[in-house]
């Protein structure tokens, strides 16, 4: 009787001391190491490319493995770590160089003291030709209507070094998480590189929650620095480099055709110019600035509602530098088969191409405004519905709608299926024409089709495996979840796209 006594009376003190501990208790943000173990895979189709003026085969593949590691320094910091690469093989930009220079006995072709110099051109100028020696082999020799020589066609893709690239990246984000995990503040930074491109970027943020963590606020910012390393169209760069002598250099020995496919005196005045002597970007640099804003809300116990807005600046070249432009006031020049330009803007034209008037100039500002929301709602242990809007706008006059809708559907204990949909359109931007309709008067142009008017509609679906035991274990880490996705997109445009993902979530033990 007496121990029971002790124990009633012990009890109470006992339970002080284990709400205790349990208030002194902090939850770790991130309970163990995570590695994420992505790869993609994207293909796409269509017919108008941007590097040859908005018409030609837009053929690319691209393949995009990346490797991110979540590592919780303590209870309340995580620190991201994310590098990922893209090698990818496109036929539209591997015609920034489309000209295959072939052996030749007659006819138009280019001689042997002529193929050197164009070698040299190649090994000095930074332009891309076909081999090392700047020259294609001999089975893409054009002998159609007994043509030979150099040949070009904005539907076949040349074999030159712009045609695969390997862009990379590296990014590292930091968290910090207060005690009452309500405030987190985090600060990133990032770098990539391609061929002809640079970026550096970096930024912070603020997460704040309210309400019994009901309501979320985030405000983020984000700097880009980035740099041009240009690569121009050959028939441009060429005319630079020769000093505009269309007698020495690419053009040694390369007859220029009319549209007429007549030769034309390339020391007169009716042959191929580019506008206002073509010239080349000043300043290099593309900076963007930008603010970003959500508030989230949990509405009821199913339901709960994101709003976000952002707001961007991008200053410097904001235009492609590859990508040609053609103007309807300004006759217009070949090089290649003078029988296949009645059917220039045809597949079936296979050895013959304009020289461009232009690269793509557009304005060195331009100011972004997305606004949008995100309502997702709980109906049941089997279905989520997860929808998303958002309305964009810009100064360069471009207006977009985007709506999407996808919906988990938990098959298994361990699989859910997500089929998904998504809706986009746009106008074309002030500065856009199709090919060949451009005035040479105008300060502002792109034939690029991404800033053209078009709806288009995306299908896919994705499958989820998760495993909270992670029962699969490889080295020191248990399989979490496995992540399956695809996608088909088609454009209005004529533009077709298949993608592939798939994802692997690892936890250390």
């Amino acid at each position: 009787m007496g121990k029971i006594v002790l124990l009633l009376l012990l009890f109470p003190l006992w339970g002080v001391a284990q709400q205790q501990n349990v208030e002194g208790y902090k939850k770790r943000v991130l309970e163990a190491t995570e590695v994420d173990i992505l790869s993609s895979y994207y293909e796409q189709d269509g017919n108008n490319a941007s590097v040859t003026g908005g018409i030609g085969t837009e053929q690319l593949t691209d393949v995009a493995p990346s490797f991110v590691v979540s590592i919780p320094l303590n209870d309340d910091d995580v620190l991201t770590v994310d590098v990922g690469i893209s090698t990818y093989t496109s036929a539209s930009s591997s015609n920034l160089n489309p000209f295959d220079l072939t052996n030749s006995n007659a006819g138009s072709g280019v001689s042997g003291a002529s193929r050197a110099a164009v070698a040299t051109t190649a090994k000095t100028g930074g332009n891309r030709y076909a081999d090392d020696d700047g020259f294609e082999d001999d089975d893409n020799f054009s002998a159609s209507n007994g043509y030979s020589g150099v040949i070009g066609s904005p539907w076949v893709a040349s074999s030159g070094a712009s045609r695969q690239d390997t862009w990379g990246s590296v990014s590292a984000a930091y968290a910090h998480s207060s005690d009452d995990r309500n405030q987190i503040w985090s600060a990133n930074a990032s770098f990539a590189t391609e061929y002809d491109y640079l970026s550096f970027g970096f930024g912070a943020g603020i997460t704040k929650l309210f309400n019994e963590k009901n309501t979320e606020f985030n405000l983020k910012g984000s700097v880009f620095l980035d740099t041009w390393l240009p690569r121009y169209p050959t028939e441009l760069d060429s005319y630079l480099e020769s000093g505009t002598n269309l007698n020495s250099g690419f053009f040694n020995g390369v007859d220029i055709l009319n549209s007429n496919g007549v030769v034309t005196n390339k020391n007169g005045s009716d042959t191929w110019r580019p506008v206002d002597g073509f010239s080349l970007i000043s300043d290099k640099k593309r900076n963007s600035f930008a603010l970003s804003v959500s508030f989230s809300q949990i509405l009821g116990k199913n339901t709960q509602l994101s709003i976000f807005a952002d707001v961007v600046r991008q200053q410097g070249w904001l235009a492609n530098p590859m990508q040609r432009v053609y103007f309807a006031d300004i006759p217009n020049y070949f090089i290649g088969n003078p029988a296949s330009i009645a059917n220039y803007t045809s597949s079936q034209n296979t050895d013959v191409f304009m020289l461009a008037d232009d690269m793509e100039r557009l304005p060195d500002n331009r100011m972004k405004f997305p606004i949008g929301f995100r309502l997702n709602h709980y109906f049941n242990e089997l279905i989520t519905v997860r929808t998303y809007y958002r309305y964009y706008f810009d100064d360069w006059g471009l207006q977009a709608h985007t709506a999407s809708v996808e919906v988990p559907i938990k098959l298994l204990q361990n699989f859910t299926f997500y089929p998904s949909y998504r809706y986009y359109t746009q106008n074309q931007i002030d500065y856009f024409a199709p090919f060949d309709t451009h005035l040479s008067t105008s300060a502002y142009y792109t034939s690029d089709f991404d800033l053209s008017a078009y709806d288009a509609h995306q299908y896919g679906f994705g499958i989820t495996y998760t495993d909270i035991f992670t029962r699969f274990r490889t080295l020191w880490f248990g399989l979490k979840s496995i992540d399956f996705k695809y996608n088909n997109y088609h454009r209005t445009t004529g533009l077709k796209a298949h993608y592939f993902g798939i994802g692997f979530k690892f936890v250390m033990d």
